[in-house]
């Protein structure tokens, strides 16, 4: 997913809203949650990183629906809003979380589809196939 985030970004010219911004860093701290439950030998720890690596999968799965959803029912009014590294240099921490999940015009705007879906749907389905597997990996039974 992310290396075809990248493709789309630097070889077709799409530019990532911010809300894209967040679903790159929870694929990148499902990924390293999940590296380090695969990696930890003790059982308990394993399921300790595996509910980490769940949580990011939520988090991702719950901003692609919400980029979804702003797609499916843009705003009247769109504004282009400033891309995420001009918010964190202009704002505060604090002002600038809130500015991301808001959404702009940027992140109702469909610029690619494949089989009828947009990036972020394809994104809600990747991070809930993560964390349907994830969910069977924490309740499977010990062997």
């Amino acid at each position: 997913m992310l290396a075809f985030g990248m493709y789309l970004q630097h070889v077709v010219g799409l530019e990532p809203c911010p809300m894209c911004i967040v679903q790159r860093y929870a694929l990148i701290l499902v990924g390293v949650f999940s590296a380090l439950a695969a990696a930890t030998g003790g059982h308990g720890l394993r399921k300790f990183w595996g509910f980490v690596a769940l949580v990011f999968s939520v988090g991702g799965a719950f901003t692609a629906a919400r980029q979804s959803w702003l797609q499916w029912h843009p705003p009247e009014f769109a504004s282009c809003g400033r891309d995420i590294y001009g918010m964190i240099e202009t704002f505060p921490l604090q002002r600038v979380v809130p500015m991301i999940f808001r959404g702009s015009g940027d992140c109702s705007q469909i610029d690619w589809t494949f089989l009828g879906l947009s990036i972020a749907n394809w994104s809600f389905l990747c991070f809930t196939a993560f964390g349907l597997v994830l969910l069977v990996l924490l309740f499977q039974r010990r062997r």
